[in-house]
Parts: C-alpha cells; sequence; structure tokens
C-alpha cells in the first residue's frame, strides 16, 4: 500500500505553478503584458465561459517567450526546494507518490530529488498545450489507477476537490498550512 499526496498547498507552501510564473516574470519583465491576457481569461472562466483545461492552455502559453526551460525550472527549484514542508520530509517514503494538477515539468525535478513517484498534468513545455486531461479531481482516481494497482494507505490534501482519492483511500487528511487534520466526510 502506498501513501499519496497532492502536491500544492499541501507538501509544497504555495502554488508551484503560480511560483514558477512570477519567477520568469522577474527574469522575463516583458512576461507583465501576459498578466493582462491572464486576468481576462480567468475571468472568462469564473463565468464559465472557458473551462479550466482551456485556461490552463491559455496560461500556459508564456512558456513560448521562455528561452531555456529547463533551465529556469533548475533555477527555480535550486530556489524554492525550501518550499516543501518539514511535516513532509520527516515522513516521506520512496514508494509515496504525488498526484497533482501541476504540469509534470515543472514537478519531475524536484521528486526525483525526493526520490518519489509522480503523476501530473501532462503539458507541452514549449507550447503550453495540454497533453492529457488536466489531473485533478475524478482524473487523479484514473491517473492512479491507470499507474499502480494497490490500495491506498494514506491520502493527504489541502482541497475538498480531491475527494474522490480520499474515499478510496484507507485513511484521509486535510492539510492546512503546517497543520493534518482527520478528512472529515462521510464513506
Amino acid at each position: 500500500m502506498r501513501n499519496i499526496y497532492d502536491f500544492d498547498k499541501t507538501i509544497y507552501d504555495g502554488d508551484s505553478t503560480v511560483d514558477f510564473f512570477l519567477f520568469c516574470l522577474k527574469r522575463e519583465p516583458i512576461l507583465i503584458l501576459f498578466c493582462f491576457k491572464v486576468l481576462f481569461w480567468g475571468i472568462l472562466m469564473s463565468f464559465k465561459i472557458i473551462s479550466l483545461d482551456n485556461f490552463k492552455e491559455k496560461f500556459f502559453g508564456f512558456l513560448k517567450h521562455i528561452k531555456d526551460i529547463d533551465k529556469e525550472i533548475a533555477l527555480f527549484w535550486n530556489k524554492n526546494k525550501n518550499k516543501i514542508k518539514p511535516f513532509y520530509i520527516k515522513q516521506k517514503q520512496t514508494t509515496d507518490v504525488i498526484i497533482s494538477a501541476s504540469p509534470e515539468w515543472l514537478l519531475l525535478p524536484i521528486c526525483n530529488e525526493l526520490k518519489v513517484n509522480l503523476i501530473a498534468s501532462l503539458v507541452d513545455k514549449t507550447t503550453g498545450k495540454l497533453i492529457s486531461k488536466n489531473c485533478k479531481g475524478k482524473e487523479k482516481v484514473i491517473r492512479y489507477k491507470e499507474n499502480f494497482n494497490e490500495k491506498i494507505n494514506e491520502f493527504y490534501s489541502d482541497s475538498y476537490s480531491d475527494t474522490p482519492l480520499a474515499k478510496i483511500s484507507n485513511k484521509a487528511y486535510m492539510v492546512k498550512k503546517n497543520k493534518i487534520y482527520d478528512w472529515n466526510f462521510k464513506r
């Protein structure tokens, strides 16, 4: 049996995708113009005019302006790996699986360093186009079952959008900041 963790705001203090964009913005100030587009697309998404997947593809369009994406990712993690929460560092195991809606190319370097497994959204790192469905909600269960034929022992997340994974776990926990609580829902 494996322990499963959401990434952003669960074991990472923040949203890695947003942090990466802000990191790139500081290094490529021209991306400030992109912020207005993101705001516009965010408004369209909030009114359900475009889907979350569509928003993500538009958002990741900023990648077209990054000259050496692999170099930027490496520099980003050199600066931000200290945002992995201490509770996780203490209890991590090599059989752990991180399941995240963040792009695989962004999380893979830190998961390799932590020596844990990763399932994440597949996004083309040069065009920003989604290659797979956004790895969120029920999609996390589908992707887990495609990759592992094992029951889930413990599951950790910061969001009730992960209830589908929590429901198939022996134990589930809600992580808020640096505190861990029992997941309160009816099975």
